[in-house]
């Protein structure tokens, strides 16, 4: 059972003839607080990145093209959740606040995350760790 602070959202792709539509994130959905900014991050094969804790900012990842595997931590209850994230696996985790995070490409190919986040991106109100210092087996 998942229980650290964040939520799985499925979303759908409508397939059409000439391309698909990916839905993300409608300010009617569960998880929508507010919008701050929307960023992009690529990750390579196997390549880490972690980790990383916002104090402040309410996080909505979604995974568009490629696969991706999150991995959460939580220092107050000393729990790490992991969640894979993709094309095939088209969901849209919610993350709050004061959890570490770091994420690694799955697939060969490219892999894409986006952030739709609830405020903009500041760097006072983020905390980083080196990969080393969380003791996790990727």
């Amino acid at each position: 059972m998942k229980t650290i602070g964040i939520s799985e959202h499925n979303l759908s792709i409508l397939n059409n003839v000439n391309g698909s539509v990916m839905h993300a994130l409608k300010k009617s959905d569960f998880g929508f607080s507010d919008f701050g900014e929307i960023y992009f991050s690529n990750i390579k094969y196997q390549n880490i990145k972690a980790w990383k804790r916002h104090t402040k900012m309410t996080m909505n990842l979604v995974v568009p093209v490629g696969r991706v595997r999150f991995v959460f931590y939580s220092e107050e209850k000393n729990i790490f959740e992991e969640y894979i994230v993709g094309e095939k696996n088209y969901n849209r985790l919610t993350v709050n606040p004061l959890l570490w995070f770091g994420f690694q490409g799955m697939d060969e190919g490219k892999n894409l995350v986006v952030n739709i986040a609830n405020i903009e991106h500041d760097p006072s109100e983020v905390e980083r760790k080196d990969l080393m210092d969380l003791k996790y087996h990727w």
